[in-house]
């Protein structure tokens, strides 16, 4: 007899296992007693020859005898293991709560006998501690009739050599012919007794108490009987395996999709299509296998890369579509692009299966194999069970991918500021409830009330006529390098057109000598590609006297711009590394001032670097006021006002070709006022007829004039101070003493008034050079800065 044991380690249990046939012999006796039954005379044969053993009824505890006596209980147990259910049942007689199985049926010996030497019998993540446990709730429920839902599924992983595959089993057992029989020295289990066990199921030492080991018997046997549910469980992990979704996501289901078909060398890609604009998007999930089998490019047109069969299938009716042989399929394409590239994969068969997302996509699970018919439209019809998951998945995936790029769009273009976002949680969260309860409303407006501004600036000095410059030069350089080459070309062919073109170009270069126009730039590109350029190219071809020079020529021309970029790309490169460090520094030294006192923060690239700080109580709703915080601000801003300044000095020399200084600037506005979210524009304004005048002189102050002088207010290496009343200035002189002390400024101090601007009079200035030997390792640190503000203002 084939007996197979289950690795056990802990064999202790509250029952004593006697084998034993008993209820078999008990419905061989009824049938022997009914003369009208198909059964009679044979029942009597059997019982006639088993009463020979009465080990067989009253029950042994040596499980060697199931050896001993397999002829005999081969014989007795025929009648629930007949031969025409053999090779079709999983079916097994079997000791339950010792896990061994004997009188194995046909078909589950064959499965066991080809999963291989290293098979183990055992029930997949059975924790063996709670099998004492679990045989306990058994003989509540059999023997005190207690009414106990223990049941749960048990599971078999089984491999399948052969296929090279694991197969999965569910186990349903049945203890019909089995009964519990307590001994003469254990106790009767009370109600209350009953009642603590329920509620103690982790307790071992409890339940050992009322069920000491051996104290029961389990007289009999059972049957096992199992179910193939591999594709059941395959379906499943491919719900949990999208659901889930991670770095192994499609990797996962890639394995388990194999599994689902039985196909080990399938390949699995994804595609998602914008059904509006027809084109192949890069897909959402990042893993490190190639999402798409079907393309080779992120993006196709589905119109022309598809036959007419698969565009009307999968796009328009969403239709699972399969390519049973690929070279079938070669004959009536006419070899599209699809064709070709399914082709150079060595793909022979496909599935093409369309999930309907959202109104904007579609998605499109590819599956391929390199074997002719091994995917066909049988085997496709299984992936009908998973599409429901699949869809909400991926519709998930979209959904979180929108929601990242609603994120990037907001942090880079529409910054809400963290130290105000609370405000907008708060009015959108009153928004939806408003809403939802059919309180038809509009968004709040978002505005903050008696908040103090500051404004700073560190910017390119004569930004624009340094631009202009560049251009200038560029321009200058290739029209006298083009004079050159046409005075070159005239000499060997003396055609009275290239003396026009060289007195057009003399002409050209005689016009921007003295300075360029704003149309200049776009006047003279023209004249290069309508009337240089051409004539080049011909020349070119043509004449090989000429062509090394033209073809250096063309070395110094921006073949994107088509004109000499030298002294703008240098321009243009410093602008963008100036920007590029300022910004990275304010944005830094802010996470660490946020600190002190939530504040709201906004900066601006332009040639240079704007922002502008606002801070009070109604900004903050977790930490309370005090004046103490702005005072800080200020001087934080003072001192960050010369590090940008010692960076911009820095990226200077390190740029050869061109050299741009920055000039610094802040204004003081002492008296608080009002901002709101503008929704038009996306950005906080001040809010109010008065507090616009602050507006106005943020954008004129910074090219305003001394009183009484053509001098600019901002000069290379001091930083102007713009201040309205006296008490402004007295604080500020405060913080400017201390600083120079800390080798922040020189001592050098100039007060200044500015020449009125247009519908603003009476500024006053101060202006104070920068010391830029001063280490960065010497910056204070904000601890410092803390103590600093509380000492400047005793």
């Amino acid at each position: 007899m084939y007996i197979l044991k289950s690795p056990i380690i802990n064999k202790e249990l509250p029952i004593k296992i006697h084998i034993s046939f008993d209820s078999i012999f008990e419905y061989l006796e009824n049938q022997a007693k009914n003369t009208g039954s198909i059964f009679h005379d044979s029942a009597m044969k059997l019982l006639q020859e088993a009463n020979q053993y009465p080990e067989l009824k009253e029950g042994f505890t040596d499980f060697s005898l199931l050896k001993t006596y397999e002829h005999q209980i081969q014989k007795l147990l025929s009648i629930l293991f007949p031969d025409l259910l053999q090779t079709n049942e999983i079916k097994a007689a079997s000791i339950p709560f010792d896990m061994t199985a004997f009188m194995l049926s046909k078909r589950f010996r064959a499965i066991i006998e080809n999963a291989g030497d290293d098979f183990k019998y055992e029930i997949r993540n059975f924790d063996t501690k709670n099998m004492y446990i679990l045989t306990c709730v058994y003989i509540l429920s059999s023997y005190y009739n207690e009414k106990i839902d223990f049941k749960r599924p048990f599971f078999y992983d089984i491999p399948d050599v052969k296929n090279n595959t694991i197969k999965t089993y569910r186990a349903l057992y049945n203890a019909d012919f089995a009964k519990i029989i307590k001994t003469d020295n254990t106790p009767e289990l009370t109600k209350d007794d009953i009642k603590l066990l329920l509620r103690n199921f982790d307790n071992i030492d409890i339940w050992k108490e009322k069920f000491p080991p051996n104290s029961y018997i389990f007289k009999g046997f059972g049957i096992i009987n199992l179910f193939d549910v591999t594709q059941d469980e395959t379906i499943s992990n491919i719900k949990n395996t999208v659901i889930k979704r991670d770095i192994n996501t499609l990797g996962n289901l890639e394995k388990n999709l194999q599994k689902l078909l039985d196909i080990p060398d399938l390949k699995m890609g994804i595609s998602i299509y914008n059904k509006e604009e027809g084109s192949r998007n890069v897909n959402f999930i990042k893993t490190k296998i190639n999402h798409s089998l079907i393309s080779k490019e992120y993006h196709c047109d589905v119109k022309d890369y598809f036959c007419q069969n698969i565009k009307n299938r999968v796009f328009n009716d969403y239709l699972i579509t399969s390519i049973a042989d690929v070279d079938e399929y070669k004959k009536n394409s006419n070899e599209d692009e699809f064709y070709k590239s399914i082709n150079s994969k060595n793909i022979k068969s496909l599935v093409l299966v369309p999930i309907v997302l959202d109104n904007d996509y579609i998605a499109v699970l590819e599956l391929a194999s390199p074997k002719s018919y091994a995917l066909n439209s049988v085997n496709a019809n299984k992936l009908k069970d998973i599409l429901p998951v699949l869809n909400i998945s991926l519709q998930k995936a979209i959904d979180e991918r929108q929601n990242l790029l609603e994120s990037v769009i907001q942090e880079n273009y529409t910054t809400i500021h963290p130290s105000v976002k609370w405000k907008f949680y708060n009015a959108a969260d009153e928004y939806l409830l408003n809403n939802s309860q059919n309180n038809h409303t509009k968004l709040k407006n978002i505005t903050f009330k008696n908040v103090y501004p500051l404004y700073g600036q560190c910017d390119v000095k004569d930004s624009s006529a340094s631009r202009n410059k560049a251009i200038q030069d560029d321009l200058s350089s290739q029209l006298k390098d083009t004079i050159f080459l046409f005075e070159k070309i005239h000499q060997k062919e003396k055609l009275l057109i290239y003396d026009e073109i060289i007195y057009r170009l003399h002409k050209t270069l005689k016009s921007i000598k003295n300075g360029i126009k704003t149309t200049d730039e776009l006047q003279i590109t023209d004249f290069f590609k309508e009337d240089i350029y051409p004539v080049l190219n011909h020349l070119k071809e043509h004449h090989t006297f000429i062509k090394n020079d033209i073809i250096d020529y063309e070395n110094k021309i921006d073949p994107v711009l088509k004109i000499v970029y030298k002294k703008r790309k240098a321009y243009e490169d410093f602008i963008s590394n100036l920007n590029s460090s300022l910004a990275k520094h304010l944005d830094h030294a802010q996470k660490e001032a946020q600190a002190f006192y939530p504040h709201y923060y906004e900066r601006f690239k332009t040639d240079g670097l704007d922002y502008n700080i606002y801070i009070g109580e109604s900004i903050s709703n977790t930490k309370e006021f005090h004046p103490i915080y702005i005072k800080n601000i200020k001087l934080w801003q003072l001192i960050q006002q010369c590090e940008l300044e010692k960076i911009a000095k820095q990226i200077d020399l390190k740029h050869q070709d061109i050299s741009l200084q920055v000039t610094s600037l802040i204004l003081v506005n002492s008296q608080h006022l009002d901002i709101k979210f503008r929704m038009d524009e996306k950005k906080f304004d001040v809010d109010g007829a008065y507090n616009m005048r602050y507006e106005i002189i943020k954008k004129r102050i910074d090219k305003s004039y001394i009183k009484g002088t053509k001098e600019r207010l901002t000069q290379t290496g001091k930083l102007a101070i713009v201040y309205t009343h006296e008490y402004d200035l007295e604080e500020y002189l405060k913080y400017i003493e201390y600083l120079t002390q800390q080798n922040y400024f020189t001592e050098e101090i100039e007060h200044l008034d500015i020449e009125d601007l247009q519908g603003v009079s009476g500024l006053k200035a101060i202006r104070v050079g920068i010391n830029y030997q001063k280490e960065n390792n010497n910056l204070l640190s904000f601890e410092n800065l803390l103590k600093a503000t509380k000492l400047i203002t005793e």
